[in-house]
């Protein structure tokens, strides 16, 4: 099983796909075995030394969680860039010198030579299997024709061009050489270049008289480029966990050998996860170890990568404990009496564009697998945004190809600067169209629990991305009980607790999403401010119309609907709201925005500001405006 791609950014996402060909899944152990698939990458000579993600990937070789033990990478070296000669392309004599800096032998060879481009590639896939590691053939070659069919390369590279023109291409000169050496007659090499050409020929007549017919694509599967996603909702999952199976994985998740000498730190923090059962504390990072940990036990495979994921970026997770005494590590995630399936936990490397790449292609391959990545700051997934773009949003439109791929971006603005406040949600509701995708901002544990159930459960697999908190992970106003978790499921839309007796009264429904509703809850007018009302909108992608009507609709007197949200006017989820919602308010009811003006940057540098900030957009929320 050999995969290949000849576009740089790919390369992490074929190399998560060989991954999990290698991957022995038995009951709940993983194992890999590097002989059942071989990566074998194509560069250009441009992209290689250009590109950062090939540094990135480069990286993950030998890493525990990555290694697919050596990839074929093989440098098509035309001698050109488009149209950029190698002087202002690269600082380095050769285009394959990037590569030394992770100690990987290069082999370069004359494209020319098609007896020793064959030898160097038995050489590459010997040092792979010997030892495991990568190797560059850097095939040192030219490039005939322009880069594409239009275009003409003597524009640009006159010289090159005509000495291209005059030179015999590698077919003849090894026709040559084997007729010289008796091996072959002229007459035997036409005949089979013939056959050749006929055999494209017929293949190519195929393909158009099956495109013109109109059945060229599979009726089976997605659509692919018509712009028929299938849109329509997949059936309800019972993603509740009884209180027995809880408390019996409770205790599993903090219990450690004998021998074993947790943190002195961490065990009056662990020892309070059982206290939190019975008295309805139950934090974000505990409902994360129970949601997987029960599916775990259901037979769901859960792959969790990230910066800092094994401890959590805000010291809140802990699934991965270190001897105080000794340094040694114990997961008792990975220890569970009932487990049917493995769960992989690897901290990553400081890397988004070759990880998040790598786990797509991954989760691409395996979709009934759940498989989590997280960002140390959901900021940070901007360095992954060609990722987000070219593969997660659009996978399905252009080839039919989905996942279960999560991504957990931390969330929110809590004051420390613009590069630690958001996810860019807006850019997600931005590339969410036709059903591709799941966009959810949940603000209580129970939610993310029930969430992360749901997303490995439902029949449709579709990325998803999560905002999670991080202010909110240890608030105690934001914690979950047990019976929310045995009892309830996934909830679109929450409705204003305060206002069930209060329905009749209410003139504003303030509608906000994710860690803003803590905020203006804690406000000191929202006792006194009866004629509101605050919901949160907890999956913003798909667009839960018939929730938020139906939410609407409960209170009949409303003279206003405000969207609020911490985040600028330009940004957040304002920019989605303010088209979809008119649609759904009754006639006479304003639709009103509170929060940030529109600015080029996400949040303030200076804390202070940011809490001046933070207090008008609440009390405004607060206030009938009409």
């Amino acid at each position: 099983n050999t995969l290949w791609t000849a576009s740089v950014f790919l390369f992490p996402v074929v190399t998560g796909a060989t991954r999990y060909s290698q991957s022995q899944i038995e009951g709940s152990t993983i194992s890999h075995d590097f002989k059942k698939a071989v990566n074998v990458v194509l560069h250009g000579d441009a992209a290689f030394p250009g590109q950062g993600v090939v540094a990135e990937t480069f990286n993950l070789q030998s890493l525990d969680g990555y290694s697919v033990g050596g990839t074929i990478h093989i440098i098509e070296n035309n001698q050109v860039g488009f149209t950029t000669d190698p002087t202002d392309a690269r600082s380095t004599p050769y285009a394959a010198d990037m590569a030394k800096g992770f100690n990987v032998p290069i082999i370069h060879v004359n494209a020319d030579d098609v007896e020793a481009c064959s030898q160097a590639m038995r050489l590459a896939m010997s040092y792979r299997e010997t030892w495991g590691r990568d190797i560059v053939i850097d095939v040192i070659g030219y490039r005939r024709f322009g880069h594409n069919e239009t275009d003409e390369p003597a524009y640009t590279q006159p010289l090159m061009s005509a000495t291209i023109k005059n030179h015999k291409p590698a077919s003849e000169i090894y026709t040559d050489q084997l007729v010289e050496e008796k091996v072959v007659t002229r007459e035997e090499v036409e005949k089979a270049a013939e056959q050749r050409r006929s055999n494209l020929k017929q293949t190519l007549d195929s393909l158009r008289g099956k495109m013109e017919s109109g059945v060229y694509e599979d009726p089976t599967v997605t659509n692919v480029g018509t712009g028929e996603l299938d849109r329509s909702a997949s059936p309800p999952v019972e993603t509740a966990v009884s209180e027995e199976a809880l408390r019996s994985l409770n205790q599993e998740l903090i219990d450690v050998p004998a021998s074993f000498t947790v943190h002195r730190k961490l065990r009056k923090h662990l020892g309070r996860r059982t206290e939190a059962l019975n008295n309805g504390g139950i934090e974000f990072a505990h409902a994360e170890s129970l949601a997987i940990a029960s599916l775990l036990t259901e037979g769901v495979h859960v792959r969790m990568t990230g910066q800092d994921t094994e401890r959590g970026t805000f010291s809140q997770r802990h699934m991965v404990l270190h001897d105080e005494k000794t340094g040694l590590k114990y997961a008792p995630i990975q220890h569970l009496d009932g487990a049917t399936a493995p769960f992989e936990l690897h901290n990553s490397p400081l890397s988004e564009t070759a990880c998040l790449g790598f786990e797509y292609g991954y989760a691409s391959s395996n979709p009934d697998s759940l498989v989590l990545w997280e960002a140390q700051f959901g900021d940070f997934a901007n360095s992954g945004q060609v990722i987000i773009d070219s593969f997660i949003a659009s996978g399905e439109s252009k080839w039919g190809l989905t996942s279960r791929l999560t991504l957990l971006l931390p969330h929110g603005h809590e004051g420390s600067g613009p590069e630690h406040s958001s996810a860019r949600l807006e850019r997600f509701l931005s590339l969410a169209a036709e059903g591709s995708m799941r966009v959810a901002n949940p603000t209580t544990p129970a939610q993310y629990f029930h969430l992360l159930r749901r997303q490995a459960m439902i029949k449709k697999a579709r990325p998803l991305v999560v905002f999670t908190p991080k202010g909110l992970l240890r608030q105690a106003s934001t914690n979950s009980s047990i019976d929310q978790l045995s009892n309830e499921h996934f909830h679109f839309i929450l409705d204003d607790p305060r206002a069930t007796e209060r329905r009749e009264k209410v003139e504003r429904l303030v509608l906000c999403s994710g860690r803003i509703y803590y905020d203006i809850d804690a406000a000191d007018p929202r006792e006194s401010a009866q004629d509101v009302a605050v919901a949160r909108v907890e999956l913003l992608y798909p667009f839960a119309r018939e929730q938020l009507t139906n939410l609407i609709a409960s209170y009949p007197n409303l003279k206003e609907v405000t969207w609020v949200q911490e985040e600028p006017s330009n940004m957040g989820a304002w920019s989605v709201m303010r088209r979809r919602l008119p649609s759904i308010i009754p006639d006479g009811v304003k639709l009103d925005y509170v929060g940030r003006p529109e600015r080029a940057s996400p949040g303030e540098g200076y804390s202070v500001a940011h809490v001046r900030e933070q207090e008008r957009i609440v009390l405004t929320a607060l206030t009938l405006t009409s």
